[in-house]
């Protein structure tokens, strides 16, 4: 049965009322202790505790198995999503839908093959509970993969953006991974977002791309998450522009809120797998497919590039 929530109101002459609104908590947000259930059910499979998590977005295996970053752990211990208590269900088709523990260049992970999307008809606290679970299990650092398409001219097909900031588009029109109860063994009520990502793992991430000789297809940009499933119009890309998005989206933005309001260090990057279509008389429709074939175009470089990333977040960072 719903819990009932009794509001004390006040009237304009002092008087207080009460008004009851009705709380369902399996469709308002998970409470702690199912979450509680759900790391129980992982760490009691797990005999090692990981503390970076990885998000697989397209361009990190997240549709695919063969090749993808979950592919290349060692000592893997593969969970699939409808296995785990509590968890959310993947929906889209091409999915993998497996939570993958084992280590990566000897750094124990926890790594998210395919992610969970608002379009699909989830929440955005459900979307992002995976991010909650990382955090009971041990999860300090988060890196978190997307594909996205480019709206700055100066990105080709196949770049990769460091994401310095995002623009939470959906949280102006009042959908937030937040709202609802806060639980404070999670979070404050009202975390500060001027830092979300974190920039000394940018400036790392940076060194690593000079290092591998990338540089000249790494940027620093600020991205945004749209609800999708469609693509955008011209007429919001042209708006996005002026708002200084350099990269547009449909997920990870609700990801991060949700990490940092647990205090977890973020760090997230952009493969750049279209160009966004400002122009009313080009033709070119955007399509998922091509989101796949840079995906699996620029895999190993990106491969590379975490396993640098996560080996000097252990080497520098982790305690």
């Amino acid at each position: 049965m719903p819990e009932i929530i009794k509001t004390n109101l006040t009237n304009g002459n002092g008087v207080q009322k009460q008004r009851s609104t009705s709380f369902n908590e399996e469709e308002n947000k998970i409470s702690y202790e199912s979450l509680q259930e759900t790391s129980k059910y992982l760490t009691d499979r797990v005999k090692f505790t990981p503390k970076i998590g990885i998000i697989c977005g397209s361009g990190m295996g997240g549709y695919w198995k063969a090749g993808s970053l979950a592919d290349a752990l060692e000592d893997k211990i593969e969970f699939p999503y409808e296995d785990i208590p509590h968890f959310p269900r993947s929906t889209v088709e091409g999915h993998v839908g497996k939570l993958v523990f084992g280590h990566l260049s000897g750094v124990p992970i926890v790594c998210m093959q395919g992610r969970f999307h608002y379009y699909e008809g989830y929440p955005l606290w459900k979307c992002a509970m995976p991010v909650r679970v990382m955090k009971l299990i041990g999860v300090d650092y988060l890196i978190a993969t997307n594909a996205a398409g480019g709206l700055n001219p100066t990105y080709n097909i196949g770049d990769i953006m460091l994401v310095k900031d995002h623009i939470n588009l959906m949280g102006f029109a009042g959908n937030n991974p937040l709202q609802g109860p806060n639980d404070d063994r999670f979070g404050i009520r009202f975390p500060p977002m001027n830092q979300a990502y974190d920039r000394q793992l940018m400036k790392d991430a940076l060194q690593v791309a000079k290092d591998m000789g990338i540089s000249d297809i790494v940027h620093e940009g600020v991205y945004t998450c749209l609800g999708g499933p469609n693509f955008e119009t011209v007429a919001e890309l042209k708006m996005l522009k002026m708002l200084g998005v350099d990269a547009v989206g449909m997920s990870t933005v609700h990801e991060v809120i949700t990490a940092r309001h647990c205090q977890m260090t973020v760090f997230t990057f952009s493969l750049i797998t279209n160009c966004c279509v400002t122009d009313y008389d080009t033709y070119e429709l955007p399509n998922h497919e091509e989101v796949m074939d840079v995906g699996k175009m620029r895999q190993g470089i990106l491969k590379d590039f975490v396993k640098t990333v996560v080996l000097n977040i252990s080497k520098k960072y982790v305690k």
